[in-house]
């Protein structure tokens, strides 16, 4: 689904930067400044300073004069207004709306198969593809920091997309906001997998997991904690206790080592 970021009045050149990276990270890259306050706001230092790596979604991000013009090509507008206003779009939270607002487009989807698939339709060489079918664009649209959205641009939207925060204390700068917004847009369509911090750990096989175990075996013996004469049932829980510690090979070296310090360790006092 296309996805525009919308910010009008933009003031501050660092949150140009801010916006980019934010939608970076969620995998977003269509960006419109409307009207902002430096014409060379996607040049400027701080800007590619808050980008941070962002630089292509700099250079691909738009400037334009009207609220029209950056709204070519999309059927959907959502404000970011947290000041209540007398009438207007019906507020909610993103991840409600989203999860709305995307049930509704795949039921349109699936209504237009339907249609095509109907006999007068199917046999129809001119019917429609349902796949051809224009796509839904959606964009967030994104205030001055100093006045935030306009009346006039809030009327204009289908919904005002309302952050909850601590009643005490909603105030939110415009990098966080679209940080927010882009992370429950990127959820509701998907997401990304998480990527593991570490290589998955390697399991040390039964073959070491049993040679370690004899070794432990001896050294026990040696320090006066087994009798061999009279086991008991240490060997197999401690068989049982490492085999739920899933142990890596590294591990298992750790472990004869201390092994090896023990016997060690008993054959000196002797």
């Amino acid at each position: 689904m296309k996805t525009r970021f919308v910010l009008i009045n933009t003031s501050h050149a660092g949150n140009v930067g801010a916006a980019a990276r934010a939608m970076k990270t969620m995998g977003f890259d269509d960006l419109v400044l409307v009207a902002p306050r430096w014409a060379n706001v996607l040049r400027r230092e701080e800007t590619i300073q808050r980008a941070s790596g962002a630089l292509d979604v700099l250079n691909n991000a738009r400037i334009v004069a009207t609220l029209d013009e950056a709204l070519d090509g999309i059927s959907h507008l959502c404000a970011t207004a947290m000041t209540p206003r007398d009438f207007g779009p019906p507020t909610a939270a993103p991840r409600t709306h989203f999860e709305a607002l995307l049930k509704s487009e795949l039921l349109r989807h699936e209504t237009l198969a339907q249609e095509a698939k109907t006999p007068q339709n199917a046999a129809d060489d001119t019917a429609a593809d349902p796949s051809a079918a224009p796509q839904a664009g959606v964009a967030f649209l994104f205030g001055s920091e100093r006045f935030g959205m306009t009346n006039e641009d809030v009327y204009r939207c289908h919904v005002a997309l309302s952050i909850p925060t601590n009643p005490g204390f909603g105030s939110l700068n415009l990098g966080a906001a679209i940080q927010v917004i882009a992370y429950e847009w990127r959820q509701a369509l998907g997401g990304f997998a998480v990527q593991d911090a570490t290589p998955p750990r390697a399991l040390a096989d039964a073959a070491q997991v049993a040679g370690m175990l004899g070794h432990w075996e001896q050294a026990l013996t040696s320090i006066g904690f087994l009798d061999p004469a009279a086991p008991k049932k240490l060997m197999p829980r401690l068989n049982q206790l490492f085999n739920r510690a899933q142990l890596s090979p590294e591990e298992i070296h750790i472990l004869r080592g201390v092994a090896k310090a023990m016997i060690e360790t008993a054959q000196a006092k002797r």
